[in-house]
């Protein structure tokens, strides 16, 4: 299975903007500039998209990791905080903050244990270390 996005951009870092379009199109043509990445401007970022997909995809694992366990998950809901170094300009880390309705059956130390393996085993957890290939055309 492959999914995929397109990225446009025009113009310098500063004056130039672009637009994202994912497969599914819920991003369909959406903005992205220097303002709405470094500063505060209408559109989105590509970190901000990889705090979503993080926190999309450990909120399923942990999902998944309590139902293949016979329990049914409450609400979960998770927030990801993306730590973006200005000076560097590397991304630091990501918190993720769980917050979860009391399941019946689990008690806390039993749910944080399946919530680390959820944080470890996610597919964007183990995708944010893995090698990256490139190929370009340059016409």
């Amino acid at each position: 299975m492959k999914r995929t996005a397109n990225a446009h951009w025009n113009g310098t870092l500063q004056e130039g903007k672009g637009e994202i379009t994912t497969q599914s199109t819920t991003l369909n043509k959406t903005q992205y500039s220097f303002k709405t990445r470094f500063a505060e401007g209408v559109g989105t970022n590509p970190e901000e998209l990889i705090a979503a997909a993080h926190a999309g995809c450990f909120t399923m694992a942990v999902g998944a990791a309590l139902t293949q366990q016979g329990i049914t998950p409450g609400d979960l809901t998770t927030d990801a905080i993306l730590d973006l170094d200005m000076q560097a300009l590397e991304i630091k880390g990501i918190h993720l903050e769980l917050k979860a309705t009391v399941i019946d059956g689990v008690d806390e130390a039993k749910f944080t244990e399946v919530a680390e393996g959820a944080k470890a085993n996610c597919i964007v957890s183990k995708a944010l270390s893995v090698p990256i290939t490139l190929n370009v055309t340059y016409a």
